[in-house]
């Protein structure tokens, strides 16, 4: 793909991010719009990159304005679920990454929530990972980011 194309696809990625809630789109729904409106198959995984990147790129934006505008960040007050897990990062409005105990094990969970009376609630979808676990994935980090990176065209 040339870089002309990367561009209109990070451009069309902003602008359906700006017009939608962009904590309720998925990654799946933003690039099922954005090759709508391009007339364009993105379900390759060098255009999935893209449109992931170019996502990921528009929150952290939106992050650093809401931080410069004095608006409290994410990480100076601890927030809780339902449950009591502690919540360490809201990856959208309804997935969340969060530290918790489960019949006396810690985990770290990576999952979709669900509102149930006025409650939040974990879902099936995501997983719960151990200490033992989250240490090997946390160790791998450098390895998933190389392989972001080769699988992401122009990098």
């Amino acid at each position: 793909m040339i870089a002309a194309m990367q561009q209109l696809i990070t451009m069309t990625v902003r602008e359906v991010l700006q017009e939608s809630d962009a904590d309720e789109m998925t990654e799946h729904q933003l690039r099922m719009e954005v090759s709508r409106r391009l007339g364009v198959d993105l379900s390759l995984p060098k255009h999935k990159a893209i449109v992931s990147q170019a996502m990921q790129s528009f929150l952290e934006e939106e992050k650093r304005a809401r931080e410069d505008n004095g608006e409290a960040s994410e990480d100076e007050v601890p927030e809780y679920t339902d449950s009591g897990d502690l919540i360490v990062c809201n990856l959208s409005r309804n997935r969340k990454v969060t530290v918790g105990n489960f019949k006396g094990k810690t985990l770290v969970s990576m999952r979709e929530y669900y509102n149930k009376d006025g409650k939040e609630h974990p879902s099936r979808k995501g997983i719960s990972l151990t200490n033992n676990q989250w240490s090997l994935l946390r160790n791998k980090v450098p390895a998933i980011e190389a392989a972001i990176k080769k699988m992401t065209p122009g990098s």
